[in-house]
């Protein structure tokens, strides 16, 4: 891709949100009304999506332009990305065409190659003295891509060393590179054991985060699953502090995620300048109600080693946002360098994705943007039912946002005030309404039952205004 058309986009980006060139967008943010959810060009936002597996950057054969036009096409508005400090190889996870695996010679990272030969890839050793400038030109235009289509960038930074084939893999692996760093393990590449690595990091950071100062659409997490391969706690600091400091000058500031762990974690002392907690196959969604109290964002950023069907993935988006959730983000796997726009027919990865998935995720954005929900609370008591599991968001005696999954058809009980209101089933598949019922309620709650459902069904109740 060309610095042109990184240029380009990012000129139609600043025009497209109104302030044209004199005025910078403010990157996205939390929400002032309800800090548990992000502000992104004016609007309360929820995130969501079905995204490739991270390379979208850093593999060169990848076209990342049909991909980003597929998320928009359907409705999604996120894509999460690692920066280049960490690829993968073709055995990574038995998962086939790994866009987190490029080819041979088909690797940019944020740094030039030399002109000495021995990079375990079989190409020429890593300067760790010198930018790859059209490593910076493919990531600039990728945001800013993005942005042109309302998506936003979650950029992981680092990654943890998961084995040694990854970390010889690694351009911080002393032997990829024409010397500047200690020769270190891999339990040790995200610690300050060695100051040469841990300033090339730091270094790296800046870098980054000087080039996408101006665009809207990204935040950063700090690293991807830090509770593996030895990352520390002072380490994680440091790189926050330097994204921090680096945008010291800015009005606004791009928000900072931590990734907490894979299930459930109570998070006890997080890094002080980070706003998003992300965890990862957060199902059931317990650590919301574990976090909810932190009064800020909670994502399930990452599932996707859970099978090839659809209903896994759907349940488990539904289940975290409307346990209080505000993002969701699953692996899918249709998404190759042969086909960039999600069409390949995943069988042997150990996720799914395709079409269809993403039709069904962009049922679940539409259902929860259709309330007013940051004047809504995750409120498991107010609904009720024997044989159905249940999330709702509540705006108390207005508006109820309800999953239920179980035998169909299922009954539950509300606690409602009275008033006349309006209940939707809608299919969470197809996004369809199943029926329409009007409840007049005297007071003391009602009781509804749900038509016939295959696997789930969602319910949107909201009580007629002057009724």
């Amino acid at each position: 891709m060309s610095t042109l058309r990184g240029v380009l986009g990012m000129a139609i980006l600043l025009v497209s949100t109104g302030g044209g060139f004199a005025e910078k967008p403010k990157p996205i943010g939390l929400c002032r009304e309800n800090p548990h959810y992000l502000l992104f060009r004016g609007k309360p936002t929820v995130l969501v999506t079905s995204g490739e597996h991270y390379g979208a950057v850093l593999n060169l054969d990848f076209d990342y332009l049909r991909y980003l036009d597929e998320l928009h096409t359907r409705g999604l508005n996120l894509t999460r990305t690692f920066a280049g400090t960490y690829r993968e190889v073709p055995s990574s996870f038995g998962i086939e065409e790994n866009t987190l695996a490029p080819g041979a010679g088909r690797f940019i990272c944020p740094w030039a190659r030399s002109v000495e030969p021995g990079a375990s890839d079989g190409g020429r050793k890593f300067d760790l003295s010198h930018w790859d400038e059209a490593y910076f030109a493919r990531l600039k235009d990728f945001v800013a891509q993005a942005g042109r289509r309302g998506i936003v960038v979650e950029l992981s930074l680092f990654c943890a060393i998961y084995d040694d084939t990854l970390w010889k893999a690694c351009p911080f692996y002393a032997d990829n590179t024409t010397g500047g760093v200690e020769k270190a393990g891999r339990l040790e590449a995200y610690t300050l054991k060695h100051p040469k690595l841990s300033a090339l990091q730091t270094a790296f950071v800046r870098k980054v985060v000087s080039e996408l100062k101006p665009l809207d659409n990204l935040y950063y997490e700090i690293c991807n699953e830090a509770y593996f391969g030895g990352v520390t706690r002072e380490w994680s600091e440091r790189m926050a502090r330097t994204i921090a400091e680096t945008e010291a000058d800015l009005p606004a500031k791009h928000l900072i995620a931590e990734n907490i762990a894979n299930g459930r974690k109570k998070v006890t002392n997080p890094v002080p300048q980070v706003s998003i907690f992300n965890f990862h196959y957060a199902s059931p969604p317990d650590t919301v109600a574990m976090n909810y109290a932190l009064n800020r964002p909670l994502a399930d950023d990452e599932t996707g080693f859970q099978g090839t069907g659809d209903f896994v993935y759907r349940r488990e988006g539904w289940e975290f946002l409307l346990a209080g959730g505000a993002i969701y983000s699953n692996l899918d796997y249709s998404f190759t360098c042969k086909r960039p726009d999600g069409t390949h027919v995943v069988t042997r990865s150990p996720g799914g994705g395709g079409p269809e998935l993403r039709r069904q995720l962009a049922v679940l954005k539409r259902f929860v943007e259709g309330f007013d929900f940051v004047r809504m609370r995750p409120t498991p008591a107010a609904v009720r039912s024997r044989r159905a599991t249940v999330h709702a968001l509540v705006e108390e005696g207005k508006a109820y946002a309800i999953y239920l999954r179980g035998p169909s058809p299922v009954e539950v009980a509300i606690g409602l005030p009275a008033g006349t209101y309006r209940a939707e089933w809608i299919n969470t598949r197809s996004g369809k309404t199943e029926r329409l019922d009007r409840l007049e309620v005297k007071g003391g709650g009602a009781k509804l039952v749900s038509p016939p459902f295959t696997e789930d069904i969602a319910l949107a109740l909201r009580r007629l205004a002057n009724k």
